[in-house]
């Protein structure tokens, strides 16, 4: 440290002083000294001292032992609340399960009344809290602070609302039908219906609304309604589709040309000794059948986007990873087409199935058969390739894997491969019969190969979508441009800029502006938003439109009464009939439901791509 020819004379007058002060005034002098000229050590330590004093001030404040008190008390509570919801969830689902199984069988005394008593008790209680959450979320502002961007899109709710139109059809039918035997069976037949349509309605709202909802206020009342919500949607997808079942069971004979019914089950239809009052009770039923496909999907959407918002419960989510996709047909031909195409000739041949098969002719059947095998195979084998050229077009993919948590896509993920379940069965069983038995001919080599086929195209489906589930969407790179610019600059060359980069109300200092930038030509010639999709854009699109479409047929085949397992007596014959049945009823709506859960996610995959 340097002083100059001033601070070295008032170091002299100093120690002058020092000679003649007192003790006290020698100590004083000293302090000042001391402060006038500190040392080089002492500097380091002032300067230490100083950050230290910086890096203090930046620091959060410790947390106190009653913090963590506090959060690990919230994780309990909410443990608490998940087993509670879950185990009003669980109870209700197994008795609900007791008496569906129960009013499908003869030989136990549990009638289809009982059933719907106990299905109007769930639905009254469902819609009551379904009310009272609108309500109430409406009243609190506090109620709902965020929003899950990915959960309940608006493709699934405009599915839901679809579905849930066909199933008040279906009700109304019902209603229709059941008029014709008020004189001769209960009134709970007419209530039903009626309470099942509020129910929709109420529901359909509700959720239209709220999918998206993270709630943070009564959150132990929210997460019972919402399990009491999966519960009963989910008691309403067994009853339809055991009903369903009933009607669709019906094994041709070994001999002969008249079709026999599973004897053990009960009649669909109600008592057989009740005879319909008016003459349009067939048709009704057979209206409100074919509208069973539609409310069976119906409740297993509410169900999924119920779960969704019982995850989200006390969620705060982060709504800036979610990015706003648009879906065009723009540069894709290939795919569409074909799958149309496959759609359109496997309807043609279901509507030739049906029709042969309910003539009851034996050699008719089996080329109706053989014919409804033949579309599988081609359906099938053409997905596979499709789906093998897709996972490879995933290893030249550069995009990044999504991180961080997502109950929806945990979900779709659950779902896909736990429905998969049901066809893997009923795969598997006929592949054994047919094999085991060593049955020949055209028809059980089809039915071999429709069978292996169906198990790698399941395998290859589902990792493509689940690959194309976690992969980050692709991003379109718009024409925008920060712009710095100098106030005072514009002022000098105002005639010679853009007006966009021109404000007379703009304060002398530094602006960023962002403005749209005009590509060259050479830059339209180049950019991919100019020239379209990239080639693997463009293929990845093509091949879920295409294989959305075939999902699609392979839905709607099974759903509106393919029944090619009983058709075919090799599984009656190997395995009997009650077992049989048993394996083809509980599979087979999973396997329903895995096309058409198929179709959803490939749709959010076609999005992204």
């Amino acid at each position: 440290m340097t002083m100059s020819g001033t601070d070295k004379g008032r170091l002299v007058d100093i120690k002058a002083m020092m000679n003649t002060a007192p003790s006290g005034t020698l100590h004083l002098a000293n302090t000042f000294h001391t402060s006038m000229m500190p040392t080089q050590p002492e500097m380091s330590v002032v300067e230490v001292h100083t950050a230290n004093q910086s890096a203090l001030s930046s620091s959060p404040p410790p947390v106190p032992l009653g913090g963590q008190t506090g959060s690990t008390g919230r994780e309990r509570a909410i443990r608490r609340s998940w087993l509670l919801s879950g185990i009003i969830a669980v109870n209700v689902l197994i008795l609900g399960c007791a008496l569906v199984s129960g009013s499908a069988f003869n030989n136990v005394k549990i009638s289809t009344i009982d059933l719907e008593i106990f299905l109007i008790i769930m639905v009254i209680l469902t819609t009551v809290w379904m009310l009272y959450y609108v309500i109430y979320t409406s009243r609190e502002d506090c109620a709902v602070l965020h929003k899950d961007g990915h959960a309940g899109p608006v493709w699934l709710r405009g599915g839901l609302v679809i579905f849930g139109i066909c199933s008040l059809l279906m009700d109304v039918f019902k209603m229709a039908n059941f008029i014709g035997y008020m004189h001769c069976d209960s009134a709970v037949k007419i209530v039903f219906p009626v309470l099942q349509c509020i129910f929709i309605l109420v529901q359909t709202y509700f959720l239209w609304l709220h999918a998206k909802d993270c709630v943070q206020l009564q959150r132990n009342v929210t997460r019972c309604g919402l399990m009491l919500t999966l519960s009963t949607n989910l008691m309403l997808w067994m009853a339809a589709v055991t009903d369903e079942s009933m009607h669709q069971t019906v094994v041709p004979p070994m001999e002969g040309n008249n079709t026999r019914s599973f004897s053990s089950f009960k009649a669909s239809g109600g008592d057989n000794s009740c005879m319909c009052s008016h003459s349009s009770c067939v048709v009704f039923e057979k209206a409100y059948y074919y509208l069973y496909p539609f409310n069976i999907e119906y409740s297993l959407f509410a169900s999924a986007m119920a779960y969704v918002m019982w995850r989200n419960v006390g969620r705060r989510a982060d709504e800036h990873h979610h990015h706003a996709l648009r879906f065009r047909l723009r540069d894709m031909t290939v795919g569409p087409v074909v799958g149309l195409v496959l759609l359109i000739a496997g309807l043609g041949t279901f509507v030739i199935y049906e029709v042969d098969v309910e003539q009851g002719d034996l050699g008719t059947r089996n080329m109706a058969l053989m014919l409804h095998y033949v579309v599988n195979v081609v359906a099938t084998t053409l997905m596979s390739v499709a789906t093998v050229a897709g996972c490879a077009i995933y290893r030249l993919d550069r995009r990044d894997c999504v991180s961080g948590k997502n109950p929806t896509r945990s979900l779709d993920v659950g779902l896909l491969i736990g429905a998969s379940v049901g066809q893997f069965t009923i795969c598997y069983f006929t592949a054994v019969a047919v094999v085991a038995t060593g049955a020949t001919g055209a028809l059980n080599a089809l039915n071999l190969a429709v069978s292996l086929v169906t198990i790698v195209q399941l395998c290859l489906q589902n990792f493509f979508i689940i690959e194309g589930l976690h992969r980050e969407p692709f991003r379109d790179n718009s024409h925008q441009a920060s712009v710095f610019t100098n106030p005072y600059v514009l002022k000098a060359h105002r005639d010679e800029l853009p007006a966009k980069l021109v404000d007379s109300k703009s304060s002398p200092s530094l602006a960023v502006r962002s403005v749209h930038i005009a590509p060259s030509a050479h830059s339209t010639s180049s950019s991919p938003h100019h020239r379209g999709l990239t080639w693997k854009r463009r293929v990845l699109k093509d091949i879920c439109a295409f294989l959305l479409l075939c999902n699609v047929l392979l839905w709607i085949m099974p759903a509106f009464g393919a029944r090619p397992q009983f058709v075919n007596t090799i599984g009656v014959e190997f395995y009997e009939l009650t077992l049989w049945v048993a394996v083809v009823n509980i599979g087979l709506p999973f396997s329903i439901f895995y096309r058409m859960h198929s179709v959803a996610s490939l749709f959010e995959v076609f999005l992204t791509s």
